[in-house]
Order: structure tokens, then C-alpha cells, then sequence
């Protein structure tokens, strides 16, 4: 690797396909990705999704490592932290278009508003920071999610 320069395959990864470049909202662009990702026929299996978001989780925290170093803190071009942060925001839920529409939407608020501890963790310098505020978020999405489909608010 040329100092200073980040390998393809990790761009490639660590954008969530590129949805880091786009022009404008990231964030939701890279969670996006992620919901599109979790349409894909039996990925909501807790036996498919659940490994898929450790191993993104561990893959990661290396390669917002690596992107951090040269693109700053926390850049913009590392979105697979909102795939993952996404991915949890779904999991145990039923797949349905509403219930992921609003576990999305639940989702991108709780990554921007950063409630505790999201927004310690946002704060840390490197991957473990930069994909942990967002499995912060997707958590808190999630039971807000379980919470509306539970009550029959949603199904």
C-alpha cells in the first residue's frame, strides 16, 4: 500500500459500495444499501444476519481504520458503519416494506440525534468508534421498531 492512499477493495467495502461518494446524504444513502442488502431472500434469518453483522462489525472497525487515516475523523466516505447500524435497526423484526420503512426512518434519526451512549462512541477517534455509535443507534431503532410493531401500531 502507498502511504497516504487506501487499497480499492477497502474503498470499495468501508463506502458500502460507494454509497460514501454520493454527492449528498451519505448516511442515508450508505443505510440505504443496507436496506436493500437486508431484501435479499432469507438475509432476516437470524442465522444469516446475525453472523453477516459480526463479521461486518470486526471487518469494519478495520477498514474505517484505514479510511480514517487518510480521509479525518469519521469521514463521510465510510458508510458501512449505516449498513450495519441498519442491519441491526432490522433484526427480529418481520420483513415487511412498513416495518423496515420505519425501522429506516427510526434508524437515520437515531444516527443523527446520537442518543447515549451513540454519541461517546461517535466521539472516539478510529473504526471502533466510528461503527459503534451506529450499532448504538440501530439498537435504539430497533426497539423502537419492536416496540411500534408489538403494540399493532405497525405489522
Amino acid at each position: 500500500m502507498i502511504p497516504g492512499t487506501v487499497p480499492f477493495h477497502v474503498k470499495l467495502f468501508a463506502s458500502g459500495l460507494f454509497a460514501g461518494y454520493s454527492p449528498v446524504a451519505t448516511g442515508t444513502v450508505g443505510s440505504a444499501v443496507g436496506l436493500l442488502a437486508y431484501f435479499i431472500p432469507g438475509f432476516e434469518h437470524p442465522f444469516v444476519i446475525m453472523p453477516a453483522c459480526f463479521l461486518i462489525l470486526l471487518l469494519g472497525i478495520k477498514a474505517a481504520d484505514m479510511m480514517e487515516t487518510v480521509y479525518g475523523h469519521d469521514p463521510a466516505e465510510v458508510t458501512i458503519d449505516e449498513v450495519l447500524g441498519m442491519w441491526v435497526s432490522l433484526l427480529f423484526l418481520p420483513k415487511t416494506l412498513l416495518v423496515a420503512g420505519v425501522a429506516f426512518f427510526l434508524f437515520r434519526i437515531m444516527d443523527i440525534i446520537k442518543p447515549f451512549p451513540a454519541k461517546k462512541f461517535d466521539a472516539q477517534r478510529g473504526g471502533f468508534g466510528i461503527m459503534f455509535d451506529d450499532v448504538v443507534a440501530g439498537t435504539y431503532a430497533n426497539l423502537l421498531t419492536q416496540i411500534l410493531v408489538a403494540t399493532g401500531l405497525i405489522a
